[in-house]
């Protein structure tokens, strides 16, 4: 059955058995790394969109190098979210750190010099690219925020890692974002002061 009853009261369960109430901050940092997913899925389903519209002569191989990308965040996420819900185990590392920070500096190669600050519009795969910066930086304010109540949650040398691959996530957004320009041969929209 997909309903227990068992939230009725306003409490839900970590993966450790204990309840907490749903309103908790804890609760509230894994619950936001399950929506950045879902919006992860939305900017993959996009980026498989750019790939059925590039011409026929044109090589797919950078679209799908990030579909598979993103798809490696989406399962990473789901272990973030095991890990800020009290599950055992290691489930981000320092090599998913430096992972992403190779994704990032092999997109960063490719993109055109920055010479002002860029709107988060052109499509609709650069605005979810936005979207899903500004969820991970919302993620990554609540993960030290919990870090910091230490009767929630002690801030241990795991949790630095997390939070350190969650910043590094919103930098990855942010080229793709940039790259996602490039493939669909959008020209950036500039901020205009």
């Amino acid at each position: 059955m997909i309903y227990t009853k068992t939230g009725d009261n306003g409490t839900t369960s970590l993966a450790n058995g204990q309840r907490v109430r749903k309103s908790d901050l804890q609760i509230e940092t894994y619950g936001t790394a399950d929506e950045l997913n879902s919006f992860f899925g939305w900017l993959n389903a996009l980026l498989h969109q750019i790939s059925e519209q590039l011409p026929p002569d044109e090589p797919l191989s950078d679209v799908a190098v990030h579909v598979e990308q993103v798809g490696v965040i989406q399962n990473k996420l789901f272990n973030l979210g095991a890990q800020l819900s009290c599950a055992q185990g290691e489930w981000i590392t320092e090599a998913d750190v430096t992972e992403v920070e190779h994704w990032i500096d092999v997109i960063q190669d490719e993109l055109p010099a920055q010479h002002a600050f860029i709107l988060p519009a052109g499509s609709e795969a650069i605005a979810a690219a936005h979207i899903c910066r500004t969820v991970t930086r919302r993620l990554e304010r609540l993960m030290v925020a919990l870090a910091e109540q230490t009767s929630q949650l002690p801030q241990d040398e795991t949790m630095t890692v997390a939070t350190k691959w969650v910043n590094r996530l919103s930098d990855y957004c942010f080229v793709l974002a940039r790259k996602c320009t490039i493939l669909q041969k959008k020209t950036p929209v500039e901020w205009k002061k």
